[in-house]
């Protein structure tokens, strides 16, 4: 074998072997994102619907009974803001599933605008 095909044999086994470390890194670092990933899935959050929202002083509070009603600050059919953990992630509409209500999504904030939110 000559000088020069044993480098090149030599150059190929060294890149291959450089290749090794880094595909099996790369795939390590995949298993802690999808561990980390399982960890938070466990994380209990709070989910608001928000229907809209008004201030009012602390006499008109009181002042409230059976049958009062309070002017919102959104129009009727206007999307409802569903909040977790206080930062808005979605807009929706109620639905029926059954006998109880619920909330079809219709809107998803992006995360960058979530993000701005924080």
């Amino acid at each position: 074998m000559s000088d020069e095909t044993e480098n090149q044999t030599d150059e190929t086994e060294n890149t291959q072997a450089a290749a090794e470390p880094s595909a099996s890194a790369s795939m390590a670092g995949e298993r802690v994102s999808v561990d980390n990933l399982r960890v938070l899935e466990n994380i209990e959050v709070t989910m608001t619907v928000e229907v809209g929202n008004t201030e009012i002083k602390i006499r008109d509070l009181l002042r409230l009974n059976e049958g009062s009603v309070i002017e919102l600050d959104r129009l009727a059919g206007d999307p409802l803001d569903i909040l977790v953990n206080g930062t808005i992630i979605a807009r929706g509409e109620v639905v029926m599933v059954g006998e109880r209500f619920g909330i079809r999504f219709s809107e998803i904030v992006s995360p960058e605008k979530r993000m701005e939110n924080l």
